[in-house]
């Protein structure tokens, strides 16, 4: 794990990858919950014997938003970033869907350090997200995070 305590550090890794995840199984009950609370009940996530038998990937599959929503749980796995007063998760950008993540399927967050700019004390991070699915060739997606940091002064 990496441990950014200010700009400097941060910008340090700029243009390199910054580390990758641990690997996070989807299983059906995590497809369901999201479901649930999402209200996208699509016969492809949710129900398995329809998508054993009638679907295009003989398997239900975890919905990209789900996907995309464990960003935050997979990048704290990959960086600790300290000493800030506010972290902001200020957008996502030219976010592209691979192919899908198959339930029972592992993955892997990894993170590469595009851009790191002081915006007169707010630091922009602009990091690439690729989420690698197990034993494929093939990413489940690849894109950008923007976070902002407001780090604390140093003492």
């Amino acid at each position: 794990m990496v441990i950014i305590n200010n700009y400097e550090q941060y910008k340090s890794y700029e243009g390199k990858i910054m580390g990758v995840s641990g690997w996070h199984k989807i299983d059906q009950q995590q497809v369901n919950t999201f479901a649930d609370a999402t209200l996208d009940h699509q016969w492809i996530h949710v129900d398995r014997e329809k998508a054993e038998s009638e679907g295009p990937f003989k398997s239900t599959i975890a919905h990209g938003y789900l996907t995309l929503a464990l960003i935050p749980y997979l990048w704290k796995q990959i960086t600790d970033v300290r000493n800030v007063k506010m972290e902001i998760n200020y957008g996502i950008e030219n976010f592209r869907f691979g192919q899908p993540v198959l339930v029972d399927d592992e993955m892997q967050l990894q993170a590469k350090v595009k851009t790191i700019t002081d915006l007169r004390g707010t630091v922009k991070a602009v990091i690439q997200e690729t989420l690698v699915i197990r034993d494929q060739k093939k990413s489940a997606y690849v894109g950008d995070v923007v976070f902002l940091y407001h780090f604390n002064q140093e003492q």
